[in-house]
């Protein structure tokens, strides 16, 4: 059994972790738990899995009476989650965060089936905290995690990232053609002349990034900078109008692997998986992370690589003073590109889902 969902975050690596579990064992059964009305009961079933919806919500940060309902739903899920642990008597439970594998990695520990936890973040969520004590094994991203779980059941992965990410990139000609843009405005692969951005706000879009990119349009075409610009669905209408010569405006991307293929800089929320998938990529980045997710937890993924002179991180609220200067060193000094991006790839864990399921197994036995 898994249970992840309220975001993509905790949503993605579960099924990745599926589908590695199914592609090693094709005759695997596998069941996941969600939260009903989350988005986890629709994109669990897209990749092919059955899924069971718990009648669960986390607290609200602000006063409302929502809140009162939380204690009633949470004993509705125990409850709930003994009786599809009986039902489905799975081997192991592994939980990747969010509101419905509290009760569910809870009762499996009491019901005597070992769990997993998959923590994607530098700083732990909540529900991950409160189970760490009955876990079997805690797979992390980051090192030190000791400050937050039981060093014992500790072992380092990386996260799960798409698999297409794994395999040789796109030819630089051939993804440059995928957005309709040239090799080069000079004719010359190395020139720099042109440089790619790419920008992603992650699927929905983000405002603050959004409204950053539209206010420096004059800055980018005075430096040859040619943009790949994911907006986000929220936003595609708003800002589908400034198409050009040198804009490419989508409101989601379906190949990403194309996308970091032509990109020459990037800039990125911070959120544990886009971290892992850009270690991987290994381009210079710049990170703007929310300032909107629990824990602030963006901005210490962020912090992070920073520290590792991996990555280079802007906070919202610096943007305005501190972006031109920022982004023009990176255009400029091309020693400084090449030191964050051999920084960023030696980060990364391409093994991580495998390395995952090999700890599942051991469990499992």
């Amino acid at each position: 059994m898994i249970s992840g969902g309220g975001t993509g975050g905790h949503i993605y690596p579960a099924i990745a972790i599926a589908e590695e579990i199914q592609r090693r064992n094709p005759e695997a059964e596998i069941m996941f738990v969600g939260a009903r009305d989350r988005m986890e009961m629709q994109k669990v079933p897209q990749a092919g899995f059955p899924i069971r919806g718990l009648w669960i919500a986390g607290f609200q940060r602000r006063l409302t009476l929502k809140n009162l309902w939380v204690p009633v739903k949470l004993l509705v899920s125990l409850l709930q989650s003994v009786f599809l642990i009986r039902a489905f008597r799975p081997d192991v439970v592994v939980g990747t965060g969010g509101y419905a594998s509290g009760p569910l990695l809870r009762v499996a520990g009491l019901l005597g089936v070992p769990t997993l936890i998959q923590e994607q973040n530098s700083f732990p969520g909540v529900t991950n905290k409160m189970l760490a004590s009955g876990a079997k094994k805690i797979c992390v991203a980051y090192q030190n995690m000791e400050r937050f779980f039981p060093k014992e059941k500790i072992v380092l992965t990386g996260n799960p990232v798409r698999q297409d990410l794994l395999h040789a990139p796109a030819a630089i000609n051939e993804a440059l053609a995928h957005f309709d843009f040239c090799l080069d405005v000079s004719g010359d692969q190395d020139s720099f002349q042109s440089p790619v951005l790419l920008v992603l706000g992650g699927s929905l879009g983000a405002r603050r990034i959004n409204g950053l990119i539209r206010e420096k349009l004059d800055f980018f075409q005075a430096h040859n900078v040619r943009l790949i610009w994911q907006c986000g669905s929220y936003y595609y209408d708003e800002y589908q109008s400034l198409q050009g010569q040198n804009v490419r405006i989508l409101p989601f991307i379906d190949q990403m692997a194309m996308a970091y293929s032509a990109a020459d800089i990037i800039i990125s929320r911070s959120g544990a998986l886009s971290v892992s998938e850009l270690a991987l990529v290994g381009k210079p980045v710049l990170f703007i992370p929310s300032p909107n997710v629990a824990e602030d937890h963006q901005t210490k993924n962020a912090q992070a690589l920073v520290d590792l002179g991996a990555a280079l991180m802007l906070k919202e609220d610096q943007l305005g003073s501190a972006f031109e200067q920022t982004f023009k060193r990176l255009l400029e000094d091309k020693n400084h590109r090449e030191q964050l991006a051999r920084a960023l790839k030696g980060t990364a864990m391409p093994r991580a889902t495998s390395d995952i399921v090999d700890q599942l197994k051991g469990l499992s036995l």
